[in-house]
């Protein structure tokens, strides 16, 4: 299997995509990939704003039975989560998990969404009083913490960056910001089997580069990790978003092979 037959981040109108699970098991025929992972946002109590339901996950998991069956010898779908560390589903009940942080606690002890909008955004740095590199260093504990559960794949790495293109909440040059990244990065070594490279926040126009920044893809190099692009889709036709273009990432920061999963939900590792 190569890099461009398997394509484990994607999200269904389940959660907050955008297409049916059978119209993503479609799309992903038509586009030459033999195992689709589908990777629905776990249930978190505290925020149903784009998660699955307790019904939906129900559902989910039927219908990628059912697809199975319909696909069985052209396509695997593998039964996927994307692990919030504040949900209440268990992680190791799926064929594979990718584990991601997608709030900060604030001094308050307020949960705030750091990738929703841009308002929430906001309302996390106003808690941390203005203090966006403490809001930052929030963030990567929380990333720390999730990979502790070892997940499969460790999700968007760098997201909190996704609404600061402009810099305005923090300087992602800055020696705390980047002390905060490494260390969560440092943390996570060993593990998770593989970090992805992911092209969502290109692909709906919040940045010009992947998660995660080069900076931390040659420092995990350097610790003897592996990586897996993932396109975040949550579309159909997004489901390879990039991932040409993201194998060139990954080479420049010295990788030669990346990682992808096989039908049984294993890791394995195919040249770049």
């Amino acid at each position: 299997m190569n890099f461009l037959e398997c394509t484990v981040h994607c999200h269904t109108d389940l959660c907050d995509g955008k297409n049916t699970p059978a119209e993503m098991a479609a799309a992903a025929v038509e586009k030459g990939i033999r195992v689709l992972g589908l990777s629905g946002h776990s249930h978190t109590p505290h925020d149903d704003s784009y998660c699955m339901t307790v019904e939906n996950t129900a559902a989910y998991r039927a219908e990628i039975a059912r697809l199975n069956r319909e696909y069985a010898g052209k396509l695997t779908v593998l039964c996927g989560l994307e692990w919030d560390q504040w949900s209440d589903e268990d992680p190791a009940h799926w064929d594979y998990v990718v584990g991601s942080a997608h709030y900060v606690t604030g001094p308050s002890g307020v949960r705030h969404s750091v990738d929703h909008n841009m308002e929430t955004l906001q309302s996390a740095f106003e808690d941390f009083g203005g203090d966006g590199l403490a809001m930052a260093e929030a963030y990567y504990d929380a990333v720390a913490e999730v990979a502790e559960k070892r997940p499969t794949v460790l999700g968007h790495f760098d997201l909190v960056k996704k609404l600061n293109g402009d810099g305005r909440f923090f300087d992602e040059s800055h020696p705390r910001y980047r002390a905060a990244a490494l260390a969560a990065l440092e943390a996570a070594a060993g593990k998770v089997q593989a970090l992805e490279i992911n092209t969502g926040g290109v692909a709906r126009g919040y940045r010009e580069e992947f998660y995660p920044a080069p900076f931390l893809l040659k420092r995990w190099k350097e610790l003897g990790g592996r990586v897996i692009i993932t396109a975040d889709a949550h579309t159909a036709d997004g489901l390879l978003f990039g991932f040409e273009d993201a194998a060139d990432y990954a080479r420049a920061a010295g990788f030669t092979e990346a990682a992808v999963l096989n039908a049984a939900g294993k890791v394995e590792t195919c040249a770049l």
